[in-house]
C-alpha cells in the first residue's frame, strides 16, 4: 500500500474545535478501536512540532508585514520629498523590498496539489456494480464517505488520493480510490476487502486526524522551500525592470534565504514527528481493516504484496528489453500470475485457495542480518512488524476466498484495457506483435535459466564466487557426501557471514559516531550506541570462525569437483577454468571499483555546487575518465567480451571514446555531453556483469558436467 496523505475534515472547524481534535486522543470508534500509548506520544510530538511551526511562522509574518509597512512608508516619504526619476526607482524598490517577502510568506495559501491521473481510468456504478456493492459494503464498516470517484491503475496498489491545498485543511475535501489491477489479480476479495478498509480506516478514526495538520504543515514548509519556479521568475522580472530594484531584490533574496534556513530546520524536525506518527496510524488501519475483514485477510495479502509486485515488474521488464524487436503483451496481468506462481514453485512457498501463501521468515529468506535500527524516516512499519501485530489482535472473521478478479464483470476485458494503457506511450518501429501467455511464459523461462545457477547449488554461488585452490592441496584423502556441500545449513553459512559482515561495519560505524543514533538492537537485544564498541570484539571472532568454515567448504568442494576431474582427465580443463574465472573475477573487481567511484564523483551535479567547485570535481573527474575510457576500449578489442556487447552499448562506447565532452558551460551544464557519460558507464558496468556471470556460470557448468560413478568413494 502507498503512502498516503491525510486530509479529512467533514466540516469547517473553528480553532477552539482543532484544538479540541488535538487533545482529545481517547476518542473510540465504533469498531472498539483505542488509541495506542505510543501513538499518543507520536501524535504529541506532532502537535508539538505544529505549534512550534505555527509559532515560529506568526513571529516570520509578523516581522515581515512590520517591515513591508516600513519599507513601505520610507518609499513614499522617498518619493514625496523630491519626486523624480531617481527617488521613484529608490522608493519603488523599498516598498517592493518588504511586499517580495511577505509573498514568499503567503504564496502557500494558493497553492493546489494536483494528483497526476494520466495513468487511471475512472470506472462507473454502472460499468462495475459488484466492486461498487464491494466497497460501499467496506465503506459502512469503516463509517467513512464513499469514495468521490473510483478508479483502476495497473500497478500493484490502492490508496485513496485528493487534489489538497492549504485550505483543505479547514475545508471539506472528497477522496477519491485507486483500486491497482495488479493488486486485484493477485489478492482473494477478502483479501482486497481487508486492503480497502486499511486505505479508508486512515479517515474513518477522529484520533487520525491529527495527520491531516501535520501533512498540510509539511506541505506549506516544502513549497517555501522547494516549489519557487514561478516566484523565482517574478523576483527576476522585477529585478529587471529598472536597475535600482536589483539592488532591493538582492536584499529581499538574502532574508528570504535567512527565512529558509529557519524552515528547514523546522521542515526536519516537523517531517520527522509525521513519520513517527504515520508508522503508529498504518499500526492504526490496520486495526480498522482487521476489525472488517479479519486479521489473516490482512496479514496474508501485505505478505505476498512484495512477491506481487516484483512479479509485475519483472514482466515489465521483460518486454522493455523487447522494445526493439517490436513485441508487447496481450495481457500482462496473466503473464504477471504466471511468473507469481512459478517464482513461488521455485521458492518452495505453499499455495492456499489459489494463491501463494508467504510467511515472514520467506521475507528474510536470504537476509540473515540480526542488528534492528528504528528508521526513523520511514512512514510505514516493516511488514513483518505489521504481521505481528495483526498475529497478536487475532481477529476472526469470515470472507470470500474467491479471487478478487471476480467483483469485475468482465476481469479480461478490464486487464487487456489496463495492458493497451501500459503500452501506449511505448514507441515502436513497427506495428508490434502481441505474445501469447504460452509464448511469453517459454521467453521468460528461458530467460530465467540463462540468468540463473543450477539448483543444485541451492543459492550458495548467488551471492559468492567459487574459489580457486592450489590443486596440491587436494592431494590428502577425504570422504564427504557432496550433497552436503550445498545442503541449506550451507548456504544459510554464506548469507549469515554476508549478514554479519555488514552489520559489523554499520556498528563499527556507530562507534566512531559516523551514525548518530541513541539505541540499536542487535540479535533481540537493546544497546545505547556507547555500548557499540563493546559488541565489535564478539562479532569479530563469530564472522572469523564463520568463514573459516565456509572457506573448508569451499575447499572440500573444490577438491571434490578436481578429484572426479581427474577421473574423467580433465583436470588441466577444470584448473584453467578456474584460473581463468579467477582472473576475470579481479578485472571485474576493478571495473565495479572504478564504476562505483565515478558514480560517487558525480553526485555533486544533483545538488547546486559553487562555480569553483564544479571546476574543481570535473578535474577529479577527468582523471578517473582516463581509466573509463581504457577499460571500454578493452571491452570494444577483446573477443571474450563481444557476446555481451549489443548495438545499442557499441554505440553508447564508440561516442564516448570519440568526443572530449565538455560537462559545464560557463553556468550550465551540458546535458547532452551528460547523457553521453552516463550511457556509457551504465552500458560499461552492463556488460561487465553480464561477462563476470556468465563466466561464472560456465564454471559452475562445468563442475556439474563432472558425474560421480555410483559406488565410488572419492579420495
Amino acid at each position: 500500500m502507498t503512502k498516503h496523505g491525510i486530509k479529512l475534515l467533514k466540516n469547517p472547524i473553528s480553532l477552539s474545535q482543532f484544538l479540541r481534535i488535538l487533545s482529545s486522543l481517547e476518542t473510540k470508534h465504533h469498531m472498539n478501536i483505542k488509541v495506542s500509548n505510543t501513538f499518543k506520544k507520536k501524535a504529541t510530538q506532532a502537535i508539538a512540532a505544529i505549534l512550534i511551526f505555527t509559532v515560529t511562522y506568526i513571529i516570520m509574518a509578523g516581522l515581515a508585514v512590520a517591515l513591508t509597512l516600513a519599507c513601505a512608508a520610507a518609499g513614499i516619504v522617498i518619493i514625496a520629498a523630491k519626486p523624480n526619476f531617481l527617488t521613484v526607482g529608490v522608493g519603488a524598490g523599498l516598498i517592493s523590498l518588504g511586499f517580495l517577502i511577505l509573498i514568499f510568506l503567503i504564496k502557500f495559501i494558493f497553492k493546489k496539489h494536483k494528483t497526476d491521473r494520466t495513468h487511471l481510468t475512472e470506472i462507473t456504478r454502472e460499468e462495475e456494480p459488484r466492486l461498487f456493492s464491494f466497497i460501499e459494503e467496506i465503506v459502512r464498516e469503516t463509517n467513512t464517505t464513499f469514495p468521490k470517484k473510483v478508479y483502476l491503475s495497473p500497478e500493484v496498489n490502492a490508496s485513496v488520493f485528493y487534489d489538497s491545498g492549504f485550505w483543505s485543511m479547514f475545508l471539506p475535501v472528497k477522496k477519491n480510490l485507486q483500486i491497482g489491477m495488479g493488486l486485484v489479480n493477485t489478492v482473494s476479495e477478502n483479501e482486497l476487502k481487508a486492503i480497502i478498509a486499511h486505505e479508508l480506516g486512515h479517515f474513518s478514526q477522529k484520533s487520525m486526524k491529527v495527520g491531516s495538520y501535520v501533512y498540510n504543515v509539511n506541505q506549506v514548509i516544502y513549497n517555501m522551500l522547494y516549489e519557487n519556479e514561478s516566484f523565482e521568475k517574478m523576483i527576476e522580472k522585477w529585478a529587471n525592470f529598472i536597475g535600482y530594484f536589483a539592488i532591493f531584490v538582492y536584499i529581499s533574496v538574502q532574508i528570504i534565504k535567512g527565512i529558509q534556513w529557519i524552515l528547514k530546520k523546522l521542515y526536519d524536525f516537523i517531517n520527522l514527528s509525521y513519520m513517527g506518527l504515520s508508522r503508529e496510524m498504518e499500526f492504526h488501519a490496520d486495526e480498522v481493516a482487521a476489525n472488517v475483514a479479519g486479521s489473516e485477510a490482512l496479514k496474508t495479502a501485505l505478505l505476498r504484496l512484495d512477491l506481487a509486485d516484483y512479479s509485475y515488474s519483472a514482466v515489465l521488464s521483460f518486454y522493455d528489453q523487447k522494445v526493439p524487436s517490436c513485441i508487447r503483451s496481450q495481457n500482462i496481468f496473466k503473464e504477471q500470475t504466471l511468473v507469481m506462481n512459478f517464482q513461488a514453485k521455485e521458492s518452495n512457498l505453499k499455495f492456499n485457495v489459489g494463491f501463494p501463501t508467504v510467511k515472514p521468515e520467506d521475507l528474510s529468506r536470504y537476509n540473515k542480518s540480526k542488528l534492528s535500527i528504528k528508521d526513523q524516516w520511514a512512514s510505514h512499519p516493516p511488514v513483518e512488524e505489521r504481521a505481528l501485530a495483526l498475529d497478536k489482535l487475532n481477529i476472526q472473521k469470515k470472507g470470500s476466498n474467491s479471487p478478487a478478479n471476480n467483483l469485475l464483470t468482465n476481469p479480461e476485458k478490464v486487464q487487456v484495457l489496463q495492458t493497451e494503457k501500459i503500452f501506449a506511450n511505448v514507441e515502436y518501429e513497427k506495428e508490434p506483435e502481441s505474445y501469447s501467455t504460452e509464448d511469453f511464459f517459454k521467453a521468460y523461462h528461458q530467460e530465467v535459466l540463462a540468468l540463473s545457477f543450477d539448483k543444485t547449488f541451492n543459492g550458495y554461488y548467488d551471492n559468492k564466487n567459487p574459489v580457486y585452490y592450489e590443486p596440491s592441496v587436494c592431494n590428502e584423502p577425504f570422504q564427504e557426501d557432496s550433497e552436503k556441500f550445498f545442503s541449506p545449513a550451507r548456504t544459510d553459512m554464506v548469507y549469515v557471514s554476508i549478514a554479519l559482515e555488514n552489520d559489523l561495519a554499520v556498528i563499527k560505524q556507530i562507534a566512531s559516531k559516523k551514525i548518530k543514533i541513541k539505541s540499536f538492537a542487535y540479535d533481540g537485544q537493546k544497546y545505547k550506541s556507547q555500548e557499540a564498541p563493546k559488541l565489535i570484539p564478539k562479532l569479530t571472532e563469530n564472522l572469523m570462525k564463520l568463514q573459516a568454515n565456509i572457506a573448508e567448504n569451499d575447499k572440500a568442494i573444490y577438491c571434490h569437483f578436481l578429484n572426479l576431474a581427474r577421473q574423467a582427465g580433465s583436470a588441466t580443463t577444470y584448473t584453467e577454468l578456474f584460473r581463468s574465472f579467477k582472473e576475470r573475477d579481479e578485472d571485474y573487481l576493478r571495473k565495479t571499483e572504478l564504476y562505483n567511484k565515478i558514480t560517487e564523483a558525480t553526485e555533486f551535479i544533483n545538488f547546486t555546487t559553487p562555480f569553483e567547485v564544479i571546476q574543481k570535481n570535473l578535474k577529479a573527474l577527468a582523471l578517473l575518465e582516463v581509466e573509463l575510457k581504457n577499460h571500454i576500449s578493452d571491452i570494444l578489442n577483446n573477443e571474450s567480451y563481444s557476446p555481451e556487447v549489443n548495438e545499442d552499448a557499441r554505440k553508447a562506447f564508440e561516442e564516448y571514446l570519440s568526443r572530449n565532452l565538455t560537462y559545464f558551460y560557463e553556468t550550465e551544464y551540458n546535458e547532452l555531453a551528460l547523457h553521453t557519460l552516463f550511457s556509457a558507464l551504465g552500458n560499461f558496468i552492463f556488460v561487465a556483469n553480464q561477462v563476470h556471470f556468465s563466466k561464472k556460470q560456465v564454471l559452475l557448468n562445468y563442475m556439474l558436467s563432472l558425474k560421480v560413478p555410483k559406488n565410488t568413494h572419492l579420495c
